[in-house]
């Protein structure tokens, strides 16, 4: 893992087409999309990208330790309805790849040769055709939001440091925008006490947001409002509740 990390300080140097592609990517990261919309996207723009042809995305449940809601591209349905029941409890790569915080080929956990010697690769990959792949996995605070599995056909070559440092540029941006995408279903579940009827819908959300830690900026982002109208929102919170800082506003309205 060390030598995979040592490898992210070469410099990269993108091609006009590489330049559009990434451009393109980080403003529809920074759009308000859908968790699975999200993956869906970043999938056609990112094959694009590295020059690659198969395309597969799973969110991580901890709670069943399994892959679910798969998206894919170029790759066959009943493959991966197969990888979901079977192949990914028989998989020798991915639990290895998941431990990292960076781009990560196949490669960088097991040799083609012996991954050539497996059943998920002669059962599994090959059926489509897969041979070089590479993942870049979202971890925000601990946990795995989803991830990107992109894969070359055997005609290709393997990814290279340079194109792993293109998936490290924009993961920033990936995890950021999976977090967004979560935030709404998470503000919902938080339920607050009696005193928060004392607030406005709008300063409810706000006060929700807040206890899910997030800065002001990524209140307004949340709540597409600017940060002046968040700032007067708990202004007003805290006014109506009876305290004068946000730990104290978490603390009287959590149930």
């Amino acid at each position: 893992m060390d030598e995979v990390n040592q490898a992210r300080r070469w410099i990269v140097y993108l091609s006009g087409k590489q330049t559009t592609l990434l451009s393109q990517i980080m403003q529809t990261l920074a759009e308000p999309h859908e968790e699975r919309e999200i993956r869906e996207i970043m999938g056609d723009l990112v094959m694009q990208l590295l020059g690659a042809q198969f395309y597969a995305s799973f969110v991580w449940q901890p709670g069943s330790l399994s892959f679910t809601q798969p998206i894919h591209i170029n790759m066959d349905p009943m493959n991966l309805r197969a990888y979901e029941s079977y192949y990914q409890f028989h998989d020798p790569i991915t639990p290895l790849m998941q431990r990292y915080q960076v781009a990560v080929r196949a490669t960088d956990v097991m040799a083609q040769e012996d991954l050539k010697k497996t059943e998920f690769f002669n059962d599994f990959l090959n059926k489509d055709g897969l041979y070089w792949g590479v993942n870049l996995y979202a971890w925000h605070q601990g946990q795995n939001l989803g991830d990107m599995r992109i894969w070359r056909d055997k005609r290709r070559v393997n990814f290279s440091l340079d194109e792993l440092r293109l998936l490290d540029m924009l993961q920033p941006a990936f995890v950021t925008a999976l977090a967004r995408a979560q935030r709404p279903s998470q503000r919902n579940e938080l339920q607050l006490n009696t005193l928060s009827q004392r607030l406005t819908p709008r300063e409810q959300d706000t006060a929700r947001l807040v206890m899910l830690g997030l800065p002001d900026k990524e209140i307004a982002r949340t709540l597409q409002i600017s940060s002046t109208t968040v700032r007067t929102h708990l202004e007003n919170a805290f006014r109506k509740v009876g305290v004068s800082n946000r730990a104290a506003l978490v603390h009287k309205l959590r149930v």
